[in-house]
């Protein structure tokens, strides 16, 4: 299945699954904002490639903000109140990135997240992220809010098990991607990204992942 939303879509909220909901161009309007509370998070704790415990440098590069940030290394995946890059705390999440976040959960129907991390990937023409779970969450009942901005990509939402049939919409500037409760768990990633140019990222795409992690 492929949806663009886009090509016909009304720009209601698109259901993908029981408590999985697609909100359209939600965060357009706040985009240029953003960007740049992107850029004042990347002077402090630059982007970086992380390494899989496997070994292998993934394509996209991350960096983080708020009490805590996702990192990846040959010692497993975790949470840490610092970044073992500078050694210092990861910089506050900005309040237009938090506002954003809780306000497209409870347009999705869940009231009350307050995120305490943001995870932020830069993809390059050709970076992608494979299916995986978000799981090194301490409270599963917290949805995940995912914000796309500048160069459209593909989205890949599957099941709860990895070799569980993908639905692929494709997520362009603005949209925002809310999933919790019996989809929590669900596989999902990103194909990889097309060459192209956006007038607010240039030749990239910027994904914010919003999280509840301690």
């Amino acid at each position: 299945m492929t949806v663009d939303l886009f090509g016909g879509y009304d720009g209601q909220p698109l259901t993908l699954q029981s408590g999985a909901l697609v909100l359209p161009r939600f965060a357009e309007s706040r985009s240029a904002a953003l960007v740049q509370a992107i850029a004042a998070v990347a002077a402090v704790a630059p982007f970086r490639r992380m390494e899989t415990p496997g070994g292998f440098t993934m394509s996209a590069a991350m960096t983080n903000c708020g009490p805590l940030g996702w990192v990846s290394d040959r010692t497993g995946y975790r949470y840490q109140t610092d970044d073992p890059t500078t050694g210092k705390p990861w910089p506050a999440m900005l309040s237009i990135m938090r506002n954003l976040a809780m306000e497209a959960a409870v347009e999705a129907g869940f009231p009350g997240f307050e995120p305490d991390a943001c995870l932020v990937n830069r993809y390059q023409p050709g970076a992608r992220m494979s299916l995986h779970q978000d799981r090194n969450e301490q409270d599963f009942s917290q949805p995940i809010v995912s914000v796309s901005l500048g160069l459209s990509m593909v989205f890949l939402f599957g099941g709860l098990r990895r070799q569980d049939k993908t639905q692929k919409i494709t997520l362009s500037h603005g949209d925002v991607v809310v999933w919790g409760g019996p989809s929590r768990l669900r596989y999902h990633g990103v194909l990889a990204l097309k060459p192209g140019s956006h007038p607010q990222t240039g030749a990239c795409r910027y994904n914010l992942t919003f999280r509840r992690a301690g």
